[in-house]
């Protein structure tokens, strides 16, 4: 197994567009690969796009998205208050708000929903992302749920366990009102990695995965 290493951001600085359907949702998919990130390379940028919310999920995103980039020195933040379940019927809203971060904004990698994922939002903001960004560096994560939809990516991210503990800790710190759901909790936050590390022989047992479809070396 071969690995990628960003060798001109430890220079540069990372720029990171981070979208995802609902607010709990880039933590979930890909927070531990962000807070390894932000330990290992300078980040330039981090933009943080959430389409939908209400105004307690929104508060909750808010504080989030504080505590996992609190190191980074620049972060934009959206959070949209779209419908949860509603996105395809906002099609041309939603087109809209990515023909406006592509105009304003040109990441080195984008962290986005995974392609078969079965919930419509997340594979509408799937969808739109490959549709807008056309030479980028495009992961997708994965979203533990109901569905039984999670595959057999091909991108790993070993991560130490205190990463995995943190991304842990603000997830139920912060979204307190997910702590009610049957899903949201302790053993599935670290055993989803543990399974992920094990497939990439992770030297710290725990990897989050991506898939990633185009990557010209």
């Amino acid at each position: 197994m071969q690995s990628l290493t960003f060798l001109d951001a430890k220079n540069e600085g990372l720029k990171i567009l981070c979208l995802g359907a609902h607010c709990d949702d880039i933590e979930i998919g890909c927070g531990g690969t962000l807070l390894k990130f932000i330990e290992e390379y300078e980040i330039d940028l981090v933009n943080w796009v959430v389409f939908t919310s209400n105004k307690t999920r929104k508060k909750e995103a808010l504080s989030s998205v504080g505590q996992f980039m609190g190191a980074v020195n620049k972060v934009e933040t959206q959070i949209l208050d779209f419908k949860d379940g509603y996105l395809p019927s906002e099609w041309d809203t939603v087109k809209d708000v990515f023909e406006s971060i592509k105009d304003s904004f040109d990441p080195d990698i984008i962290f986005t929903h995974y392609r078969s994922d079965l919930h419509q939002d997340h594979k509408l903001i799937n969808k739109f992302t490959w549709n807008t960004f056309r030479n980028h560096l495009i992961l997708e994560y994965e979203i533990p749920k109901y569905d039984g939809d999670i595959g057999n990516p091909n991108l790993f991210v070993p991560l130490k366990e205190e990463y995995i503990e943190k991304k842990k800790e603000i997830l139920v710190t912060c979204f307190k009102s997910q702590l009610k759901k049957q899903w949201f909790d302790d053993s599935l936050l670290w055993s989803l990695p543990r399974l992920r590390g094990v497939q990439c022989a992770s030297k710290t047992n725990y990897a989050e995965a991506f898939y990633c479809r185009k990557l010209i070396m």
